[in-house]
């Protein structure tokens, strides 16, 4: 009962050869046969089956919504009312959310089926899912390698079917490079464009919801749902631009930009590099007019990347004192305590890093060197991108340097796991849409993701580059 593509899940239901209860009882069951892999931190398994049942009802009355056939995974840090949300930090253990986000409501006014929230690292701080405080999510294809971070859980689920599609946060990767390490598609929508209402925030600046799907078709039904302006969050989007295809317009030829750097650079694995040399000559075989840029600015991504989101994070974080809600440490004697203790002990080491470094870039007589510069930084990079897109409909970058890692081998290396994302970060930094798909695999049979990089709300193309990549 596995599918390939939404659509194929509503042909066998319009034909009747299953229906919308017993896909979700088969999507339960798979979760409960491969539950070592640790992607959900709860599966909603009564609350599925309800749903289901009222879906299939709609569908025999012929008033079902869009999604309806679609079992989604939620990750651990976007809020569903009644259920519990904890980012997967002790911090928020069993806490209930009194509301549900602005891009849950749209997925069950359009019949999606919730089946559970997924895991993650904590707070989405992180690359490789070790910093979830209910442990990590084992990567499907090799368990003995990370699923890629933040968004583990999201990406891990849909590799090994145990639903049909995730719902992940992206702030500086977070989809695109779990989706790169398990095989899926991820997309970052444009910064704006989905609504953060209701998504533990992280870096307020850079995060956004996006979708992880088997094909880049689900991706923009589903961001065509979730999409859209939100009364709620003042920096979600007016644009109007909110319906997606795949579908590339008969006779149209794409112009893609990529970076020559990249196919000598030592730094890149030799799979790597080889996937994105057959990338560009699959596209020049088609006929899209590809064209070798420079982007000289890698350097500084990641260092400006890091100083903003822990800057933002040491404030967005700074909630969670054991007063207001959340977790309040048993041996609390005081006022000092209460914070001292239960920040202490309810974050994880990696959470309570990027808060000391993010206080640290915004003190007296540091702000302006760091942070200030920071902010410069992200705009000379936000203009160069501006400037490399005016000429090209996409910038075609791998989405990571390397295919995924063992557990272990890059922990006690914060650089070396930082710089997992220097090929991520870009987009977040610059608030540009991004998309990782599926191309190949290297010698050891582990995915590699190329990711392609689009104007300011141009998904559009983005979904048309990569349903003509994923196919060959």
């Amino acid at each position: 009962m596995e599918y390939a593509s939404l659509d194929a899940i509503r042909a066998d239901l319009a034909s009747e050869k299953i229906t919308v209860s017993a896909l979700t009882d088969f999507y339960l069951t798979r979760i409960g046969e491969q539950a070592d892999l640790n992607a959900f931190n709860e599966v909603f398994t009564e609350y599925a089956r309800e749903q289901a049942l009222a879906v299939d009802r709609k569908l025999a009355s012929g008033t079902a919504g869009r999604l309806a056939g679609l079992v989604i995974g939620i990750k651990d840090n976007i809020c569903i009312k009644g259920k519990t949300v904890t980012a997967s930090s002790r911090i928020l253990e069993n806490f209930e959310s009194q509301f549900s986000a602005t891009a849950v409501e749209r997925l069950l006014a359009e019949d999606a089926i919730i089946i559970g929230r997924l895991n993650c690292d904590e707070f989405a701080m992180g690359s490789s899912n070790e910093n979830s405080a209910y442990g990590p999510v084992l990567n499907p294809i090799d368990k003995n390698r990370v699923p890629g971070g933040s968004s583990g859980g999201s990406a891990a689920a849909v590799a090994a079917g145990l639903c049909h599609a995730t719902l992940g946060s992206d702030t500086g990767g977070s989809i695109r490079q779990p989706a790169a390490f398990c095989g899926n598609v991820g997309i970052k929508p444009t910064y704006g464009r989905v609504s953060r209402w209701g998504l533990l925030a992280y870096a307020s600046s850079f995060d956004q919801i996006g979708p992880i799907t088997n094909c880049a078709a689900d991706a923009a039904e589903i961001l065509s749902v979730i999409g859209g302006f939100d009364e709620n969050d003042a920096t979600s989007s007016t644009n109007k631009n909110t319906q997606f295809s795949v579908q590339l317009p008969e006779g149209k030829k794409l112009r893609v930009a990529y970076l020559a750097d990249l196919l000598e650079n030592p730094s890149i694995a030799e799979s790597v590099r080889k996937a994105y040399g057959d990338v560009i000559a699959q596209l020049q075989s088609q006929g899209h007019e590809t064209v070798a840029e420079s982007f000289n600015y890698f350097d500084f991504l990641v260092p400006a990347y890091y100083v903003l989101t822990t800057a933002e994070a040491s404030s967005n974080l700074s909630r969670y004192d054991g007063i207001r809600y959340g977790r309040r440490s048993p041996n609390t004697v005081d006022l000092e305590t209460a914070y001292k203790k239960s920040r202490s002990e309810g974050f994880g080491k990696e959470v309570k890093n990027r808060i000391m470094l993010g206080t640290f870039v915004l003190s007296a007589g540091f702000y302006d060197a760091y942070y200030g510069k920071a902010q410069k930084v992200r705009r000379v990079v936000t203009d160069a991108m501006h400037k490399l897109l005016e000429n090209h409909d996409v910038l075609l970058i791998p989405t990571t340097p390397d295919v995924a890692f063992k557990f272990g081998e890059n922990s006690g290396d914060p650089i070396q796991m930082y710089l997992q994302d220097i090929f991520t970060v870009q987009a977040n930094i610059t608030g540009h849409p991004a998309i990782s798909f599926p191309y190949g695999t290297d010698s050891q049979q582990l995915p590699i993701g190329m990711q392609a990089i689009g104007r300011y709300f141009d998904e559009n193309t983005l979904f048309q580059v990569a349903d003509l990549l994923e196919k060959n």
